[in-house]
């Protein structure tokens, strides 16, 4: 996309201001960085130095991958941001892959962002075969 800079980093501040802008939960910064030093796909959209969008996902480096975050700042959001970082993750995944391996991906799809994914081959859960997503947060004491 013209006149965005894409970069494979973004700091754990900067993330975390991704994060709040569109409502989700914050943790502190040094887990923030242990994350995002620990991902497998980075991608991040900028405009005048500032990030815009964000996508991010992780892997066993096996057959699993989990598409952790696709963050749009809500004022960039209807641009095809998403949908570029989307395509770049589901682009380097499939570079990723050896002949004959298969991967799965998974994701949570944000309350209502359900159909933006299937447009990228994900299909919702339940189903006949598959169960419910499913997650919870654990907190340290």
């Amino acid at each position: 996309m013209s006149g965005y800079e894409i970069t494979d980093y973004i700091t754990p501040e900067e993330y975390m201001e991704m994060r709040k802008s569109v409502e989700w939960s914050a943790f502190p910064l040094e887990e923030a960085a242990e994350g995002l030093k620990n991902s497998f796909i980075l991608v991040c959209f900028r405009e005048e130095g500032k990030p815009i969008a964000i996508g991010r996902a992780i892997s066993d480096r096996g057959y699993v991958v989990y598409i952790a975050d696709v963050i749009v700042l809500p004022e960039y959001q209807g641009k095809g941001l998403g949908r570029e970082i989307m395509n770049t993750i589901m682009d380097r995944i499939r570079a990723s892959l050896k002949p004959g391996y298969r991967v799965m991906i998974s994701l949570m799809a944000a309350q209502g962002k359900e159909g933006f994914y299937k447009k990228f081959g994900f299909i919702e859960r339940p189903t006949e075969f598959y169960g419910c997503g499913m997650h919870q947060w654990l907190e340290g004491s």
